[in-house]
C-alpha cells in the first residue's frame, strides 16, 4: 500500500477498486473488478467499445457509485469523503465536456479552483497563481481573454486540462482526451500529458488508439466485457493473442521504429481475401 498523501503535495494518492461492479439501471457494465492505480505512473486503459473503460474511470472519480465493492482513496472509501475533498485529490476530465456559454479561457480555468473555495476562503492570490501556472503549463497564457468557443478543438482540450491542473490534484483521470482531434493535436495533448507525468503527476487515461497508448503509457490495462484481461507493460498487454481475445482483431505486433514500443498492425483482410481467391 502506498503512503497517504496530502492534497496538492505533489504525491499521488493511492486509488484502488476492490471487487467493484458498476452499471446502470437494468445493465451491469463492470463486474467484480479489482484495480490499483499505481502512484507516479501514466496508466492507459484500452479495450473495445462498451467494455466498461469510461464507466470504470467515472467510478474511480466518484461520478458513479459501484453496486458492489468499494473504491478506496488513501485507504479510505471514496464515498466517505466530501465532494470538495475528492476534487482536491483527484481531477477528472470527462469525455467531451460541455463548455458554458460565453466564457473566457481564464474564467473556465478558474473554475478549477472551486474545490479550494469556502465561505471563509474566497478568491486569493494563491488561486490566481494556480490559474496562471495552469495556463502556462498548457501553453495557453496568451489566450486567457479569448472566448472558449473561438478556439480550435486542440486548444479547447488544452483549456480543459488546464482547469484540471488548476485543481492542483496529484492524480488526473482523463476520459478519451484525444476524441475528435486530428493526429497532430492528439500528439500535442498526449505530449502534454507525458510532460505532466514526468513532473510528478499520476495520470490515468482512456484511449482508443492502441499505438498512441503504447507510445505514452508507462502501464497499460486491457479491458474486455467488463473485466480486466491483462495489465502491465505495453509489450505484455499488446500481444497478438490478447488483441484477438479482446477485439477479435488479427494483427501483427512489431517494434515502433521511433521508440521501440510495440506497434499494432492489423492484418489486411482484403489482401488475404484476394490471396485466397487467387489460390482457388
Amino acid at each position: 500500500m502506498h503512503t497517504s498523501a496530502e492534497p496538492g503535495d505533489g504525491v499521488a494518492s493511492p486509488l484502488l477498486a476492490h471487487g467493484v461492479s458498476i452499471g446502470y439501471p437494468g445493465r451491469t457494465v463492470v463486474s467484480e473488478l479489482d484495480i490499483e492505480i499505481l502512484g507516479g505512473e501514466f496508466t492507459v486503459i484500452v479495450g473495445p467499445n462498451a467494455c466498461g473503460k469510461s464507466t470504470l474511470l467515472r467510478a474511480l472519480g466518484r461520478l458513479l457509485q459501484p453496486t458492489e465493492g468499494r473504491v478506496l482513496l488513501d485507504g479510505q472509501a471514496i464515498a466517505s469523503y466530501s465532494t470538495k475533498e475528492v476534487a482536491r485529490r483527484v481531477g477528472l476530465l470527462p469525455q467531451s465536456p460541455i463548455t458554458p456559454d460565453a466564457i473566457t479561457v481564464g474564467d473556465l480555468v478558474a473554475r478549477g479552483r472551486y474545490p479550494h473555495q469556502s465561505i471563509l476562503r474566497q478568491w486569493s492570490v494563491e488561486d490566481a497563481i494556480a490559474v496562471e501556472d495552469a495556463l502556462a503549463q498548457v501553453g495557453m497564457s496568451e489566450h486567457a481573454e479569448r472566448m472558449v468557443d473561438e478556439l480550435s478543438g486542440g486548444q479547447r482540450q488544452r483549456v480543459w486540462i488546464a482547469m484540471s491542473l488548476a485543481q492542483q490534484t496529484p492524480t488526473l483521470l482523463l476520459d478519451e482526451p484525444t476524441t475528435y482531434l486530428d493526429v497532430a493535436h492528439q500528439i500535442d495533448v498526449l505530449d502534454l500529458c507525458s510532460q505532466l507525468h514526468e513532473e510528478g503527476r499520476t495520470l490515468v487515461a482512456v484511449l482508443h488508439d492502441l499505438n498512441m497508448a503504447a507510445r505514452y503509457a508507462t502501464r497499460m490495462v486491457l479491458m474486455s466485457e467488463g473485466s480486466i484481461l491483462a495489465e502491465g507493460a505495453a509489450e505484455d498487454v499488446l500481444t497478438t493473442e490478447l488483441l484477438e481475445r479482446a477485439f477479435g482483431l488479427k494483427a501483427r505486433v512489431i517494434e515502433d521504429p521511433e521508440n521501440g514500443r510495440p506497434m499494432v498492425v492489423p492484418l489486411d483482410r482484403r489482401r488475404r481475401k484476394v490471396s485466397t481467391e487467387g489460390a482457388a
